[in-house]
């Protein structure tokens, strides 16, 4: 019986998806499957982009340390594509890769003042607030009033974090220099701006419900964003998760902090709806001062247009959280303008003529770009399985394929991996890190300190 050596570079959801529904599907080979990933250890976004206060969602993980747990998939952590491993490597030792990276940086905002003092991506502030290895330590929370543009789940992850009291995170595993430096912010205020209405926001009726249960910080709403047109009392009427938004809002719209009236919080969040971001102004020192922005009105079509009124709100931090885009990997094909890989339906193309780039595929937001739940990976990663089983014919001729041989790699250029024992000393450990102290756990940060702590050195 032929078999299928396939590596999965990214062991994040997507790659774990892929590699769970690979063993499971029907098929006329043996499968076996070496999963790398550049930290040293699992999970991807879930744990490195996901706000520490989403226990729920961090369920997830459960499900994949089910998979991992099963013993039928190698992992490769701490070892970097392009550096440690390259695309010929991987062809001298599989049959196939599929490319589940997903994307972690974040997408631009061309508007004049962006790249101010002070002026941050959100993806960045995630990575710092979910203890990522390769991010400083250390974040500056000395402003009082804050913006983050954006109206999805991301922007109201960080604008929730940045309101939300150090002490109410204890519980959480958030990692303790980042309980540090939100003790030390100076913030009362956090303004969230979208350009379009309540009815058009991308957030989820979960994340939106979070904001109103947080403690000692009043939620901010202005009546004059719920003047709704008729596209917007549509979509609330014919979609149950835009009317179950829409209900938390209206009863936001009662509080006595409504339009900043009776509010005794030490802390506010504003939502500002129908604000289109124009500028950032700054101050004699290049740091930001304020946001400008231009008022919008519903189109009656479901988006906005232009009033040509101007308002300005006094901020001296922002961040935007307007999308993440992928990272290029050498060797493989990139599209600059979308942030992924060319692919028909998981399969590698060349972008300037649509050639399949035979043996290599992608799953995940590398596949499609950075939108959909984590969930929405099970379907994608399906349709990229399908591909590969259907491509027997075209897969690489590997010289040396051997499971052995990629261990003999790694350790003739001294790169120190982890495996999945590796995993399963870090999780206990982190996890007694917090039982003193009533944590679900304490993330170890520092990258050497987890390859320590993995190889039991």
């Amino acid at each position: 019986m032929t078999k299928l050596r396939l590596a999965i570079v990214g062991a994040g959801p997507a790659g774990i998806y892929a590699a769970d529904i690979l063993l499971k599907a029907e098929r006329k080979f043996d499968v076996a499957i070496d999963l790398f990933d550049q930290l040293p250890a699992p999970y991807g976004l879930v744990r490195y982009g996901v706000a520490p206060d989403h226990p729920r969602i961090k369920g997830i993980i459960n499900a994949l340390r089910d998979v991992l747990d099963r013993g039928d998939i190698r992992i490769f952590g701490n070892v970097r594509f392009g550096e440690d491993i390259t695309l010929d490597d991987l062809k001298r030792h599989y049959n196939a890769v599929i490319f589940a990276t997903g994307a972690i940086k974040d997408a631009d905002l061309d508007i004049p003042g962006i790249d101010a003092v002070g002026s941050y991506g959100a993806a960045d502030f995630v990575s710092w607030y979910d203890g990522h290895p390769d991010f400083p330590r250390e974040w500056p929370l000395d402003a009082s009033a804050v913006a983050v543009i954006g109206n999805g789940n991301v922007a109201l992850d960080v604008a929730r974090v940045l309101a939300k009291h150090a002490e109410d995170l204890l519980v959480t595993e958030i990692p303790d220099n980042v309980h540090a430096g939100l003790v030390a912010s100076q913030i009362t205020d956090v303004h969230v701006f979208g350009r379009r209405g309540p009815a058009q926001v991308k957030f989820t009726p979960l994340e939106l419900r979070e904001l109103g249960e947080l403690r000692d910080v009043d939620l901010v709403v202005y009546d004059e964003d719920f003047d709704y047109d008729e596209a917007s009392k549509a979509a609330i009427a014919s979609n149950k998760q835009v009317m179950v938004m829409d209900r938390v809002l209206q009863s936001w719209r009662q509080r006595p902090s409504v339009n900043n009236v009776g509010g005794e919080a030490s802390r506010r969040l504003h939502l500002h709806f129908y604000a289109k971001p124009i500028s950032v102004k700054t101050d004699e020192s290049g740091r930001v001062s304020a946001l400008v922005y231009e008022r919008t009105r519903p189109d009656d079509e479901g988006g906005v247009v232009g009033t040509g009124e101007f308002r300005e709100v006094p901020i001296q931090q922002l961040y935007r959280a307007v999308g993440y885009f992928g990272s290029p990997l050498p060797g493989v094909p990139f599209d600059k303008k979308h942030g992924v890989i060319p692919n028909h339906e998981g399969q590698a193309i060349r972008k300037d003529s649509n050639e399949r780039v035979s043996g290599v595929y992608a799953t995940g937001w590398i596949k499609r770009g950075p939108v959909g739940l984590i969930g929405h990976t099970k379907s994608d990663a399906m349709e990229t399985i399908s591909h590969l089983i259907n491509d027997q014919g075209s897969w690489w001729t590997p010289e040396d394929p051997a499971p052995e041989a990629i261990v003999a790699l790694l350790a003739e250029r001294g790169v120190a991996w982890t495996d999945l024992d590796g995993w399963h000393r870090l999780d206990q450990h982190e996890i007694a890190l917090g039982e003193p102290h009533g944590r679900a756990r304490v993330k170890v940060v520092d990258r050497d300190e987890m390859v320590r702590v993995s190889r039991g050195e």
